[in-house]
């Protein structure tokens, strides 16, 4: 698969492996603001171990796949993209991972379409419910300034739309110079930086329009939670709140030194994480 449709829209989409252990594929999605390329470490090591591994360019970030309006950008809508992609490739369930927001729609696929998700993986980010508590509870209102930020229309696109911007952003937030020139590249290589900062930013313009508020609803799936104890965005006390919303099997795995940027700083160790995972509640 190179790519695949959802409501008229059409999603760039990288796949590694010719075959599948057992017949479920492996689905990777990134996060802010990044592409399918960030994971092809992650990817390449679960091809290698004998998994077919989709990895799309997501609503906003595929060039073929930005509508015009925040409510565009609504979870729900995000979600649905990930079910068309399973659908085109077999119907079946998958194994998902996602890091950052691409952890938020995995959340939220697992919660609303749980027979689509034999096991879920979240990088980084905890459950979306156990994050809006925490907002009110702990020093988490304070890291997600930005969210704030980037309600106002224009000063995304003025601030990380220019040459630098998004790169010197990431870089703030813990990321390595070279991997935070990297994503900004791969975004302005979709179609310009500007058009792909707008489409990115659009699912934080988009949560006061969330039909699922806060999406405060349990997931069922098998649910491993991979955190970092350098992470400048994501409170212990998110983390701390998530197992209630988990009624299958959950398991914490925190990594002690690691920034946010976990599938570029420790990526074969994410990588057996999820081998690991998988081969154990899959």
């Amino acid at each position: 698969m190179d790519s695949f449709t959802s409501d008229g829209l059409r999603f760039d989409v990288t796949e590694y492996g010719a075959s599948s252990t057992d017949g479920i594929p492996v689905l990777l999605l990134h996060g802010f603001p990044q592409t399918a390329a960030s994971w092809e470490p992650v990817a390449r090591r679960l091809a290698d171990a004998g998994h077919r591994v989709l990895v799309p360019d997501q609503r906003g970030y595929s060039p073929g796949a930005r509508p015009a309006g925040r409510r565009a950008y609504r979870v729900e809508e995000l979600v649905d993209d990930v079910v068309a992609l399973l659908d085109a490739a077999g119907g079946g369930p998958a194994h998902v991972v996602g890091h950052d927001w691409g952890a938020v729609v995995g959340w939220a696929l697992a919660a609303l379409h749980p027979e689509r998700v034999r096991t879920l993986t979240a990088v980084s980010v905890p459950h979306p419910a156990a994050f809006v508590k925490a907002m009110v509870t702990s020093r988490q209102v304070a890291l997600s300034w930005y969210m704030y930020a980037f309600q106002l229309p224009g000063v995304a696109e003025r601030v990380l739309g220019r040459p630098g911007g998004l790169a010197t952003a990431a870089r703030r937030a813990g990321q390595s110079p070279q991997r935070a020139r990297r994503d900004e590249a791969a975004l302005a290589a979709k179609g310009g930086l500007r058009p792909a900062v707008t489409g990115a930013v659009n699912w934080y313009r988009a949560m006061p329009f969330w039909e699922h508020r806060g999406l405060q609803l349990t997931v069922s799936a098998p649910t491993l939670l991979v955190w970092s104890d350098g992470d400048v965005a994501i409170s212990r006390a998110a983390v701390d709140g998530t197992p209630r919303w988990v009624t299958g099997p959950y398991r914490l795995e925190v990594l002690s030194g690691v920034s946010h940027w976990i599938p570029d700083e420790v990526p074969d160790r994410l990588a057996d994480l999820v081998l690991e995972h998988v081969a154990e509640r899959g």
